[in-house]
């Protein structure tokens, strides 16, 4: 078995490498080659979530889990909340491939699949950029969607204000100029990323207008909840995997109020491969349920190991 630190990570994973896994894995997942077991999650106190996801993908020849969860206290501590490890299992045999570091791979993936629903769903003309949420993830989701717009300029709001520098400096770094502005003051955006871990909802439906493409990504869990449930009513719906959607992810508040079906949230990757059509006008809102799928993470964990194992990296033990 490989293992693969952390530490490894960011010299062999690309942003464009995690994209196109995260794409190769919708388009198998739409084709009905690769499936997602049920996800576990668990509440153990204080805010700390633990749990696994995990699938099988008959298109790649991989099987995994990913195990971890957010700590909340990590931060004080000088760690990321989100901490997680991905195991790769050879499909055929169910002996163990890998064990990779997960916590950089999960904000790829995570930035991944929000800005393929940015390229595929947004308007072309799209030039404003809201984001809501501040933390670890929100630099990734930054860099993502910048690379399949051009974007003129970037808005933000954070429930801390004090952190919206640290969002300013990466757009910054983008070339692109960044404004703090408060949620009313999200309506300027064409494209609004939501990225937070927050247990009520904080943009409205007010807070949005016609023609804007949002991306929930902060939803992966029972209570979580990033937009208002009125919103979800009045848009054409997307995500990565409905089952999710309607059960841990930002539809199920929706669902559960009887203002929307399963039926009508469409998965992300009928998109990418034809199977429907995206956005049907300039003036719909369009949104993507994001819930994190683990056939993602086992995807992009693939990669990490077959540039390593092309790079003679990594530390291998016998199992």
């Amino acid at each position: 078995m490989l293992i693969l630190p952390e530490a490894l990570i960011a010299d062999l994973v690309t942003p464009d490498a995690a994209m196109e896994a995260v794409a190769d894995c919708f388009r198998a997942m739409s084709d009905g080659k690769a499936r997602n077991f049920p996800v576990v999650r668990e509440a153990l106190g204080e805010g700390r979530q633990y749990g696994f996801k995990s699938g099988l993908d008959l298109a790649g020849a991989q099987m995994g889990v990913k195990a971890g969860g957010y700590f909340p206290g990590n931060a004080a501590k000088g760690i990321i909340n989100h901490q997680s490890s991905v195991f790769l299992f050879d499909p055929e045999t169910g002996r163990p491939v890998a064990m990779v570091g997960g916590n950089l791979l999960t904000a790829l993936r995570t930035a991944a699949a929000s800005a393929l629903s940015i390229d595929r769903l947004a308007r072309d003309d799209a030039r404003v950029l809201g984001i809501v949420g501040a933390g670890h993830q929100a630099a990734f989701q930054l860099r993502a969607a910048a690379r399949v717009r051009r974007f003129e300029r970037v808005i933000g709001w954070n429930y801390h204000p004090e952190m919206l520098p640290q969002l300013a400096a990466v757009a910054a770094e983008l070339g692109l100029p960044f404004e703090a502005v408060d949620l009313p003051g999200m309506r300027q955006a064409d494209v609004i990323v939501t990225i937070t871990s927050s247990p009520a909802a904080s943009l409205m439906a007010d807070h949005v207008a016609p023609g804007t493409h949002l991306a929930c990504m902060g939803t992966d869990t029972k209570g979580k909840q990033e937009v208002e449930t009125a919103l979800l009513a009045q848009t054409r719906l997307f995500t990565d995997e409905v089952a999710q959607s309607v059960t841990i992810g930002e539809a199920q508040h929706a669902v559960a109020a009887g203002l929307v079906s399963a039926g009508a949230i469409t998965p992300l990757g009928d998109v990418l491969t034809g199977r429907h059509p995206g956005r049907k006008s300039a003036k719909e809102i369009t949104l993507f349920d994001g819930t994190g799928v683990g056939l993602q993470d086992i995807a992009v964990a693939a990669r990490a190991v077959a540039a390593a194992q092309a790079r003679g990296l990594g530390i291998e033990v016998a199992v």
